[in-house]
Order: C-alpha cells, then sequence, then structure tokens
C-alpha cells in the first residue's frame, strides 16, 4: 500500500512538472509552424495553457492530500512534509491566479485591440497591457516549474529521512 502511495504521489509530481517543462516546446512549434497567423497559433498555446493548469489543478490537490495523509500511513515524517506542501500550495495558488486572472484579462486586452494582437497598433494600450500580462504569465509558469522542483527536491528528502 506504501508502494502504491508513494507511486501516486511521484506521479502526480511528474504529470505537473512534465507538463510544465514540455508546454514552453509546444509553445515554440505551435508559434513557429503557424508562424504567419500568430492570432491562431496564440489561441492554440492559450488552450493548451488552460489544460495544463487543469492537469496542475488536480495533480496539485493529489499531491497535497497525499502529502497530509503520508505521515499517518508511516511514509514520511510530519516535519518533513511541511515544506513540500507549502511550496505545492504556492504553486496551486499561482496557477489559479494565472487561470483565473491572467488569462482571462488577456483575452479582454485581445478582443479590446480588434481580435489579433499583433494587428493592433504597438501603442495601443491593451496590446501594451497584453505583452505585459504576457510576460507575467511566463514568469508565473517558471515559478511553478521551479518551485515543483524544490517539491522534487523536498520529497526525495523526506524518503531519505524516512529510512
Amino acid at each position: 500500500m506504501k508502494t502504491l502511495l508513494r507511486t501516486l504521489l511521484y506521479l502526480a509530481l511528474i504529470v505537473w512538472l512534465g507538463a510544465e517543462i514540455f508546454f514552453p516546446v509546444v509553445a515554440a512549434i505551435t508559434f513557429g509552424t503557424l508562424q504567419p497567423d500568430t492570432h491562431m497559433a496564440g489561441s492554440i498555446v492559450g488552450h493548451l495553457l488552460r489544460i495544463l493548469h487543469g492537469m496542475g489543478m488536480v495533480a496539485g490537490l493529489v499531491i497535497l492530500a497525499l502529502l497530509a495523509l503520508a505521515p499517518a500511513w508511516g511514509l514520511y515524517k510530519p516535519k518533513a512534509v511541511l515544506a513540500p506542501m507549502v511550496l505545492v500550495v504556492l504553486m496551486l495558488m499561482l496557477t489559479v491566479y494565472s487561470q483565473y486572472s491572467i488569462i482571462p484579462a488577456m483575452e479582454s486586452d485581445r478582443i479590446a485591440a480588434g481580435g489579433a494582437v499583433d494587428a493592433a497598433d504597438a501603442t495601443n494600450p491593451s496590446r501594451i497591457h497584453f505583452n505585459k500580462l504576457h510576460n507575467r504569465s511566463e514568469h508565473v509558469e517558471e515559478a511553478i516549474l521551479l518551485l515543483g522542483i524544490a517539491v522534487v527536491v523536498l520529497v526525495a528528502r523526506a524518503e531519505t529521512a524516512r529510512a
């Protein structure tokens, strides 16, 4: 049973971090392939980002639940799971922020800019704000990835402390 629970924990971490690592590759290929039509590429990448966030929220909740129950099941010492749990909560908060704040604001800016942000004048306030949000979105995803790597390190450390 302990092996199954640890496997589920690792699988949830792998799914979330793997998607976070793979997403920029998919985005770059999408924009490279659809280079003349950045609006279509942006629509595809935006849709994929929503899927990534959904996966992250589910995986994050699974990770939190397993870490919370791990000491009771004798998987890890109680003190060892606290830091990873805090980091997972931060990852979830950043994911929710991106999903429900940044992405809708970017969509509003896209519409206000006339539907295709790149077609709007470079001085258009909606385009400027969209680009600012896009930059913020990239930083949020980078932070999620870095926090996730820290969670992996802390879980590996908890595994060592358990032995």
